[in-house]
């Protein structure tokens, strides 16, 4: 096993590139030029000719660094643990983080384009749509898109938490053929990478080869939010979406992306899916929860229905209609999550009633779905 090239990554052809803020940063926060310089040589090189009317690849770059970028303008020494002040950073580091990308590419003729998102933007019907076709026209256009999360408006109920996560769901929004996640680190190790006699896992087919292995939760320079935890995470979500998954560090991008066997290969686990529900599924938070009866949680996660009012027994939380919910069994499981249409003080007086029975009552417009099965996905069957 991976003794030769990769044909999962030479043969894609739009490919998905995270790299972590600690590949390009100092350690004391700040951009490095130099490493961002380096970076963008290897991507380029792989993106070739930008004067062609069709790139043999395309690249869509997710980029931590905002934060780390922003700290030494604004007089910090570390990341700073409270939401406000960090999104003070973000709103300093984004504009430095993409100044330097722009000028950075430029030397190849190519240009950039800023992609912020919040879950909130993924996981509603309407604005993953418009997400899609802003990335779709980016590249038509010849663009590198660099994606990073809405650090600076982004609460703590709209984070996606980590740009590992982000990346894997990522390359399922722009139906990417691989995703290439850098770090600081050259693979997944069977243990922690700086004691002896651990050695770098290869492959991973599935989540038996990774029975056993110790995956600590800490990178190195402490200026981002991710370890390798999120990244396995993030290789996991990507492959059961059928996208392979390069994991290494970001001094081996080169490599990685001639499909030279360096650090962990990914492979599928899953068949690609075209839909949102992968983001309702691993980027949503949910704002409440509602109790179903069984007769309701097997229509669910068995049959192919929407949930009625009908088939609810409590509901607990403060959403509006399309925020994001819990469906529960009797036992508080989380079976399925889905956009609710109603907002949480309108569903008590709707609980065990025929959506008839409603709009006879209390008008048509209550007569639809409390969660339409186009806005739900099944979490245990």
């Amino acid at each position: 096993m991976d003794g030769g090239i990769r044909p999962e990554v030479t043969g894609a052809r739009r490919i998905v590139v995270k790299v972590g803020s600690s590949s390009l940063t100092t350690a004391g926060g700040g951009l490095d030029a130099d490493r961002v310089d380096a970076l963008v040589d290897v991507l380029a090189r792989v993106l070739g000719d930008a004067a062609r009317q069709e790139s043999a690849k395309e690249i869509v770059l997710v980029s931590s660094g905002a934060i780390a970028a922003g700290l030494a303008p604004l007089g910090l020494d570390r990341r700073p643990k409270d939401l406000a002040r960090q999104q003070a950073a973000a709103s300093v580091g984004q504009g430095l983080l993409v100044a330097r990308y722009t000028a950075s590419f430029a030397r190849y003729g190519r240009r950039v384009g800023q992609v912020l998102l919040t879950t909130d933007d993924t996981s509603r019907r309407a604005h993953y749509r418009n997400a899609r076709r802003t990335l779709d026209q980016l590249l038509a256009m010849g663009a590198v898109p660099v994606v990073n999360e809405n650090d600076t408006v982004a609460t703590d109920e709209i984070r996606f938490g980590d740009n590992d996560r982000l990346a894997a769901l990522v390359a399922h929004l722009v139906r990417a053929d691989l995703l290439v996640l850098l770090s600081d680190v050259d693979g997944l190790y069977d243990g922690d990478p700086s004691t002896p006699g651990t050695s770098r896992i290869a492959e991973v087919t599935g989540p038996a080869d990774l029975e056993g292995v110790s995956i600590g939760s800490a990178g190195k320079a402490g200026v981002g939010t991710g370890g390798m935890v999120t990244k396995v995470e993030a290789a996991r979500i990507a492959a059961a979406a059928g996208i392979p998954v390069v994991l290494t560090s970001a001094s081996r991008a080169a490599d990685a992306l001639l499909g030279r066997p360096t650090g962990t290969l990914f492979h599928r686990t899953g068949r690609r899916s075209a839909d949102r529900l992968l983001w309702l599924a691993h980027a949503s938070t949910p704002r409440g929860a509602l109790t179903l009866d069984d007769g309701a949680v097997r229509a669910v996660v068995q049959g192919t229905g929407s949930l009625l009012p009908a088939g609810i027994a409590a509901v607990e939380g403060e959403f509006s209609a399309g925020d994001p919910v819990e469906l529960r069994d009797g036992a508080g499981r989380a079976v399925a999550r889905g956009l609710v249409a109603y907002d949480a003080g309108e569903i008590p007086r709707l609980l065990g009633r025929s959506t008839r029975d409603l709009a006879r009552e209390l008008g048509p417009e209550y007569e639809r779905e409390v969660v339409h099965r186009d806005d739900l996905v099944v979490l245990h069957a």
